[in-house]
């Protein structure tokens, strides 16, 4: 299953990835699908997203095959000194070591930044946990659904509608949002190695990441000492900011600047962007949203799909359909440009994958190879290991 051919932007980058469920693996199997050789360590349970949801066979669940492409496990007992003295030896070998314990308690396992410096002075020692160190919240266990909440996210449903409860978002998007950032810090500290040789400890803390990503639509005039008003970008909270129902369906439709508004209602026989005060320009678009999507939800009931899609085509109007979890695996796009893949898995048969959606014209990263069985590289890792350390050490 091994992917033997290194290829992509990062070939020749080998990642020890000591991560679990999703921000960790997330940002690892961004990095496997640019060319990375991620080496998935797990404790002799496997990682527990492992056992998330259906599967054919346990521990072989699709969001752990959806997450863990391109990637070789093996599976270490840390608290084990023989094992823990492999992981210390492999870590010689690596680029960068990616974890998400906290690091109170990679210390008490003899894995802080220093224990793992003196035997790799170069590596990116790569954390992703819940809360920056030196706060009073350090230290805290943190999952996506804690930081939805700590970081505003969960509230916002609660400024869109008055009486709605707070709520989080049904996709893991703190866990997300962090393993992006994660990957973005890991290839700056690949860069800065690159030009210097200095290897570094880089910390990518939930929430304070969280709460850059809420507050960065959010802050508005609260930016401002004194504020200027309470917060929030209008736009993004009004009630109305949905796909639109139309006579038989939906449609998702964003009209945004002052042309588009002028031909939106030019193509219905109306003058309202030139007649209605609200319309005039962008702020007091934003100052008014609210109302402006309530009268265009009464608008858009009055036609079908089909039809609205068509006239908004026709005035170049930004318009896309509906998709739901099963349709998005249809659609024509998707199709023509192969974003997904069938393979078959040795051990879990026919399955469906996603293309990494970024190309590369210089050096295109080839197809990884399917999420591993638990602990299926580890001789071969702990034997490649060995082999790299013995020619490092035969070097003059």
């Amino acid at each position: 299953m091994t992917n033997t051919t290194p290829s992509g932007p990062l070939a020749g980058i080998r990642i020890l990835d000591l991560s679990t469920v999703l921000m960790g693996p997330y940002a690892s199997q961004l990095l496997a699908q640019m060319g990375a050789d991620v080496i998935k360590v797990e404790a002799p349970e496997g990682d527990i997203v492992r056992l998330i949801g259906k599967a054919r066979n346990r521990g072989m669940s699709g969001i752990y095959l959806t997450a863990n492409r391109g990637k070789r496990s093996i599976v270490l007992d840390l608290k084990k000194k023989e094992d823990h003295d492999d992981l210390l030896m492999i870590a010689q070998t690596c680029d960068v070591m990616l974890y998400n314990l906290r690091p109170q308690a990679m210390a008490r396992l003899g894995l802080s930044y220093e224990d793992v410096q003196k035997v790799n002075p170069a590596i990116i020692y790569a954390g992703t946990f819940g809360y920056g160190e030196g706060g009073p919240y350090s230290g805290k266990p943190a999952y996506d659904d804690l930081i939805q909440g700590v970081s505003g996210a969960a509230s916002l449903s609660a400024l869109v509608h008055s009486d709605a409860e707070p709520a989080y978002l049904p996709i893991a998007i703190a866990d997300r949002m962090v393993g992006i950032h994660a990957v973005n810090a890991i290839l700056a500290a690949l860069y800065h190695r690159e030009r210097t040789g200095e290897g570094q400890r880089v910390d990518i803390p939930m929430f304070e990441t969280m709460v850059s990503v809420v507050l960065g639509d959010h802050m508005a005039g609260l930016t401002f000492d004194p504020p200027l008003d309470d917060g929030g970008y209008a736009r993004l909270l009004a009630p109305d900011r949905k796909p639109m129902k139309t006579s038989d369906g939906y449609i998702c439709v964003l009209i945004y600047n002052d042309r588009q508004w002028k031909r939106f209602f030019e193509m219905l026989g109306r003058d309202d962007a030139e007649t209605d005060p609200r319309l005039k320009d962008q702020s007091t678009r934003t100052t008014h949203i609210k109302s402006i999507y309530a009268d265009l939800a009464k608008i858009f009931i009055t036609k079908s799909t089909t039809e609205w899609m068509d006239l908004l085509n026709k005035a170049d109007i930004p318009v896309m359909c509906l998709h739901d979890l099963h349709s998005i695996l249809e659609d024509e796009h998707l199709a023509e440009t192969g974003f997904f893949e069938k393979l078959d898995h040795p051990t879990e048969g026919r399955i469906r994958g996603m293309r990494y959606p970024i190309t590369f014209s210089a050096t295109p990263p080839a197809a990884p190879c399917p999420a591993p069985s638990l602990g299926e590289n580890g001789d071969e890792i702990r034997r490649e290991a060995r082999e790299l350390l013995a020619r490092k050490e035969a070097r003059p």
